[in-house]
């Protein structure tokens, strides 16, 4: 990838990313444990399933470590965003490293969004769509969505009068 795009999330969103992972993990952890947990309890002669249990919850503690301490502080340096007259970028990935290019004249729609985890932390994501699908810009301030929501659809409506 050539040089990296100006803007950044705002370092909120990695407190955003730790307690929706922790919970989506926890769920995971919890459906997928509950089986072998049953068994153990009411079956005396499946000794393995308190093993099987235990592999679960060891698995789960290094998966929580990785999301909760390693992994959004990367997540967070590879996010980066750009809008110019023309198209808006948006570079993301750890490992596989994904750069889009989206025209603006290619935009049908844009929007904010606001779950209540980036709600508590005041911030919003910004959703650009286009008929090939949506690309989403997570993790900003409220009012700087806002400011994205408003300059993209404003440059979407541009390049469509100029057509």
């Amino acid at each position: 990838m050539s040089n990296p795009l100006a803007n950044q999330l705002d370092p909120r969103v990695k407190a955003v990313w730790r307690i929706t992972d922790a919970i989506t993990l926890t769920l995971v952890f919890l459906g997928c444990v509950a089986t072998f947990f049953l068994i153990a309890v009411f079956d005396e002669e499946s000794s393995w399933a308190w093993g099987v249990c235990g592999a679960m919850a060891a698995i789960y503690a290094v998966l929580l470590v990785l999301l909760l301490a390693v992994i959004p502080p990367i997540r967070y340096a590879r996010w980066r965003y750009q809008i110019s007259p023309d198209y808006l970028q948006i570079e993301r990935g750890i490992v596989w490293r994904k750069r889009f290019v989206i025209p603006f004249i290619r935009v049908q729609n844009t929007d904010t969004q606001q779950g209540p985890v980036l709600r508590m932390f005041g911030l919003s994501s910004v959703t650009v769509a286009t008929a090939a699908g949506e690309h989403a810009i997570p993790g900003l301030d409220s009012e700087e969505a806002a400011q994205v929501r408003d300059k993209a659809a404003e440059l979407a409506r541009i390049a469509r009068e100029d057509v």
